[in-house]
């Protein structure tokens, strides 16, 4: 507590209110945040999850014998269901990645999550096997997949090394950058445009979502609690509020299987603690998908 108010005195009354509520600790499986639970977050802050539905089912045209005054009781014709769509999150879309992956039609490791990298992916293969390129995935294409590659391993599902980095956002092209990237779960520190470390990183769940877009470094702390969920936030940035890039034992441990109160973890201790030796207050933060 002492430590505490050492470093509230230091960074001045503004910033002392904003300590009030320094969140992040990691989510229980069982569960995942409540809107009672979980700390606000600014409008900005929408859930990344959030996304159309992918069972929308156009009403199909009559059939060539039914009349202008065909009962209601006549059926449609049946529409091609999306097995998997952008937007969507899933074990599924994770066999689907990794497999891909294979075809030579994906770099980036799987993560469950269908953003633009999936759908240009599967884009491609429709268009490469005669089939309507939508890019998203429906019967024929999942079938068509699954016969031209083979079932992944364990270790591709889920790659024991690092992620692969994502293509940086053009925002992160100049200065000192954090830049994060949500499709490929990675964090890049760059400077000037140059890639000089990089890392796993995993964010806060669908009703805790970690925020997007540009902000700064606002303060750091190499050793933090949360004041609300009062679980160690090692190397902790702070850049939105109560959200900071930090280490997570729980990310290091369980993986992706759990999710934070909208912080960024990171697992890799030693990699975090070099990064934190060199950003500097100030330094810009890039959340993107």
């Amino acid at each position: 507590m002492q430590r505490q108010r050492v470093i509230i005195r230091t960074i001045g009354l503004a910033t002392a209110v904003a300590l009030a509520a320094t969140a992040c600790g990691p989510q229980k499986t069982e569960s995942v945040g409540s809107a009672s639970s979980a700390p606000s977050s600014p409008t900005a802050g929408a859930s990344p999850e959030a996304s159309p539905s992918t069972d929308d089912k156009p009403s199909g045209s009559p059939s060539p014998s039914a009349s202008a005054s065909a009962s209601p009781s006549a059926s449609p014709s049946p529409s091609v269901k999306q097995i998997m769509a952008n937007g969507d999150e899933s074990e599924q879309i994770r066999e689907l990645q990794a497999r891909l992956k294979q075809l030579k039609l994906m770099s980036v490791a799987p993560t469950g999550f269908y953003g633009s990298k999936t759908t240009a992916a599967v884009k491609s293969f429709q268009s490469k096997n005669g089939l309507n390129a939508t890019g998203s995935v429906d019967e024929a294409t999942w079938k068509k997949i699954q016969s031209s590659s083979k079932k992944p391993t364990a270790d591709e599902l889920r790659p024991p090394t690092v992620n692969e980095v994502d293509a940086p956002d053009p925002r992160c092209m100049t200065g000192r950058v954090m830049c994060i990237s949500k499709e490929s779960r990675t964090l890049a520190w760059m400077i000037d445009g140059k890639v000089v470390s990089t890392m796993d990183v995993r964010f806060g769940s669908e009703n805790t979502p970690t925020r997007e877009g540009v902000f700064n470094v606002g303060w750091k702390a190499k050793e933090w609690t949360s004041t609300i969920y009062h679980t160690p936030m090692p190397y902790a940035m702070f850049f939105s509020g109560g959200q900071a890039v930090h280490y997570s034992a729980d990310f290091a441990a369980r993986g992706y299987a759990g999710a934070s109160h909208g912080c960024v973890n990171v697992r890799d201790k030693g990699k975090l603690s070099a990064l934190f030796d060199q950003v500097q207050v100030g330094d810009k933060v890039v959340v993107y998908w």
